[in-house]
């Protein structure tokens, strides 16, 4: 996807598309780390640590609301691959 640089100030400015920051798992005032190669490169990572409690008590929410049926757990039986 190709994105805009925009002045913003003295600095310039890139607008992420919100499927991206969704994906990123970042929100408005969170902080990324930027690294550039020796090519120009640019790479952007979230600056906060998977936080696995975080992680857990969602997947449980999502986990309630589709519960394994016994067909389901046999459906993937029968699809796996071993």
């Amino acid at each position: 996807m190709k994105l805009q640089v925009a002045k913003w100030g003295n600095s310039l400015a890139l607008r992420l598309p919100s499927e991206y920051t969704r994906k990123a798992g970042l929100a408005e005032g969170d902080s990324v780390d930027a690294s550039i190669t020796p090519t120009g490169e640019i790479t952007l990572t979230p600056a906060k640590p998977f936080d696995k409690a975080a992680f857990l008590i969602r997947t449980r929410k999502r986990r309630a609301v589709m519960p394994l049926t016994e067909a389901t757990v046999e459906s993937m039986r029968d699809e796996a691959r071993y």
